[in-house]
């Protein structure tokens, strides 16, 4: 209904309603005056006909306010869906450049589509744009403004490549002067490019066209301005995307018209191109509260004029109500739009733009912080317990880091990731600070009956000046990397030294993957294994080791993060691997043990590639010993599962390394499939003391129960050695034996007899 036909009817309906009671009181003074005879008439109208017309009247003053209350309410959803669409356009169009710079600002990007390398292109510029953003074209343009790649996504009305073409040549055009140029209009801390972006014309469907250069993120591939390659990307406006509006959104009878609509009914906005060209309407049929209140009243009304103040009185509780069930939904969504709904604390959009509001309105001498909180171990609290457990233990965090800082502002920006607003601290206050939190959230928590410990790595960064709101919380995050490199379950302030820092760890991915195609600076060590009462090994433990050509010798514990974090690890493994299997076929009656990452035993080729190794040479499955951690043991991840069952159907053995440092309890020590278990080198240390004895004895005891053999590790001492035996652990592995060695002198050290072995001085690593 319109605002103006509504205006005169409720203006006729006013009049008519005056009208009505004037007469009413009329005849009521008429029939006052009259005489005995009249008596009969006017109680008649008194009783009967006043009130039913009294009634009439209010009913149809009650209907007059139902239908502008109605006519209102339609009047601003249909401005707020209007807002809306206008909207989502808008970000959709940023939306696909900032998608686009998630793979054109790489690298891996500049070096394979200068090599012309499709296979990649494919699936790193194409197929996989279309599967995870949604994007239903993308072409890869040369400097000379050759298509290097294409892709459009198969549908009905796919469009061609000439009609691709002319949508995106302007652009392309234009984008190309500007880089020439040396325009860097519009770049920033979050728009890591130039580009150009369009709405326009496809052949007959509209579509957002994007045009980015495809450049460096690490500033080391220096290319010539204006001579860099270009990737479009094109998101079609009709289709999949109204669909995906309608649906999200509850639009009624969404569609995109090339003219303007003539029917009034439905709402639109215009859509125009950059230069204020009309490329179509989107319309759709608008939501309509009011209307849908108004005719569900009707009934009601029509019932019984008699009723009607009843009537009426019930209409308006149900509408108080219905008013104050939307402003409750109102501000439960509006706390929902800005809070965590699991800990009630605020979420990250709200928390940025409190530290950018109160940072701009700071006075230059006041003092901000961030702390940035980040639990360690939580994914094995998650695979090991569950994740309902998980969730009740963030709730639980968050309520220690709330007690412990009453009066900040405390945020859950991710899984198991918090930051806090501090104002008014000192740097020494805020080392204190994040020293409580540390130990606070290293204290056990109990759960269902159970103690489940974690803790938290904690990174903080102080305000110097006007820093605005991206740099200082940039500088926490380093500083909680560089709290977690430093061993977890400790804190970090940041530092200018830790750009640095950072930049070195770069340097060091970089340095890792020219290893790895170099393949000359990884070696295998071996750390032979001894039955616990001989001196004469009966296995050995193949070991990774990186000899960096500048930094010397990086340990394992350095380098196969960074190897799991860049995509390496599975590299990695398959160069010791390789070794392993080739040593077994030089040495029949010496097993070896590799270890196994989560990474690659949750690759769905892992087990063909360990069995495809052992078949190359020649190695019987059942020599082979692949090491995982507790927590992969238990973690029932689907596919874990599978590669775990598919190796030992092979032959293959399994051994849990490290054992005890995880969250499994030894109740579930028989649903471990596995061959080994390895006494973690912690119990070893401290295995003259009652406790840590206790917990050896009874790990050796329960595994010797489901039929598993024990190996004891880091054994430094006689002493330790001599208690392992008396425990009935089966080996033992430490540097009181032999530390690891190189391959060169495996073949001598397995072959050497008991004193030979204690008298010999191995070349160690």
């Amino acid at each position: 209904m319109s605002h103006s036909s509504f205006s005169s009817d409720f203006r006729s309906l006013t009049k008519s309603i005056s009208g009505g009671l004037t007469c009413a009181f009329y005849f009521l003074l008429k029939y006052e005056k009259a005489d005995t005879r009249m008596v009969g008439q006017s109680q008649w109208f008194l009783k009967w006909l006043l009130p039913t017309i009294a009634s009439a009247l209010v009913g149809g003053l009650l209907l007059g306010t139902l239908y502008w209350a109605a006519a209102r309410a339609d009047q601003v959803a249909a401005a707020r869906q209007k807002d809306l669409v206008t909207l989502i356009v808008s970000k959709m169009q940023s939306s696909v450049a900032h998608d686009q710079e998630s793979a054109t600002v790489w690298d891996d990007a500049v070096i394979k589509s200068k090599a012309g390398d499709l296979d990649w292109l494919g699936t790193n510029l194409g197929q996989w744009m279309n599967t995870y953003f949604g994007h239903d074209a993308a072409v890869v343009l040369s400097a000379e403004g050759q298509v290097i790649y294409q892709f459009i996504a198969a549908s009905e009305n796919a469009p061609s490549a000439e009609d691709l073409r002319e949508s995106y040549l302007p652009l392309a055009r234009r984008l190309r002067e500007r880089l020439t140029a040396g325009d860097e209009e519009g770049v920033s801390d979050t728009v890591l490019s130039i580009g150009q972006s369009d709405l326009t014309y496809i052949g007959k469907r509209p579509a957002i066209v994007s045009v980015k250069p495809i450049t460096s993120d690490t500033g080391e591939i220096e290319q010539q301005a204006g001579e860099e390659n270009l990737h479009v990307a094109v998101r079609f406006l009709d289709s999949d995307f109204l669909t995906d509006i309608a649906n999200e959104y509850q639009f009624a009878e969404m569609q995109f018209t090339v003219h303007e609509p003539h029917d009034k009914s439905h709402s639109q906005i215009p859509l125009k191109s950059a230069s204020g060209r009309p490329i179509g309407f989107f319309n759709w049929h608008p939501f309509e509260p009011g209307s849908s209140v108004l005719y569900a009243t009707l009934p009601v009304i029509g019932l019984s004029v008699l009723s009607i103040f009843g009537a009426a009185s019930l209409a308006g509780r149900a509408i108080w109500r219905r008013s104050v069930r939307l402003a409750s939904s109102r501000r439960e969504l509006q706390h929902l739009a800005l809070h965590d709904s699991l800990t009630g604390l605020a979420n990250r959009a709200y928390f940025e733009r409190e530290l950018s509001s109160r940072l701009e309105s700071a006075l230059p001498q006041a003092k901000h912080g961030v702390l940035f909180v980040d639990l360690d171990r939580f994914k094995a609290v998650n695979d090991t317990y569950g994740h309902p457990t998980g969730d009740k233990l963030i709730s639980l965090v968050a309520l220690r880091l709330a007690d412990l800082l009453p009066n900040a502002l405390i945020a859950r920006i991710g899984g198991d990731e918090f930051t806090v607003l501090l104002e008014g601290f000192e740097i020494q206050d805020a080392g204190v600070l994040a020293d409580s939190i540390v130990k606070r959230l290293r204290e056990p928590f109990e759960i269902d009956g159970a103690h489940v410990v974690v803790g938290a790595s904690v990174g903080a960064a102080l305000s110097t000046g006007r820093l605005d709101a991206m740099e200082l919380t940039r500088r926490a995050d380093i500083a909680l990397y560089h709290a977690k490199a430093a061993g977890r379950n400790t804190y970090a302030i940041f530092g200018e030294h830790m750009d640095d820092l950072l930049r070195k760890r770069r340097r060091l991915e970089h340095d890792l993957r020219a290893a790895l195609d170099a393949g000359t600076q990884f070696e295998v060590f071996y750390q032979p294994v001894y039955p616990a009462n001989s001196d004469l090994p009966c296995s050995l433990e193949a070991l990774s080791r990186w000899r960096h050509p500048e930094l010397g010798l990086i340990p394992p514990d350095v380098f196969i993060p960074i190897a799991e974090e860049i995509g390496v690890i599975h590299e990695i493994g398959a160069l010791v691997l390789e070794d392993a299997c080739s040593l077994l076929a030089e040495l029949p009656s010496t097993d070896i043990a590799v270890n196994a990452s989560a990474v690659e035993l949750g690759s769905p080729g892992y087990p063909l590639r360990v069995l495809s190794i052992l078949a190359k040479w020649g190695v019987a499955p059942n020599r082979l010993e692949v090491e995982i951690t507790e927590s992969l043991a238990v973690s029932g991840e689907e596919q874990t599962t599978r590669n775990v069952a598919m190796l030992r159907a092979a032959g293959v053995r399994l051994a849990i390394d490290d054992f005890g440092t995880g969250h499994s309890s030894f109740s579930r020590i028989q649903n471990m499939i596995v061959d080994r278990i390895k006494i973690d080198k912690s119990f070893i240390q401290e295995i003259d003391q009652r406790r840590s004895r206790a917990v050896v004895e009874a790990i050796i005891t329960m595994a010797r129960a489901q039929g598993l053999d024990t190996t004891a590790e880091g054994v430094e001492t006689n002493d330790q050695r001599e208690t392992l035996i008396l425990l009935g652990c089966d080996h033992v592995q430490g540097f009181l034996l032999s530390r690891p060695v190189s391959r060169g002198q495996v073949t001598a050290l397995c072959s050497a007899s008991p004193s030979t072995v204690q008298n010999q001085q191995w070349e160690t690593a």
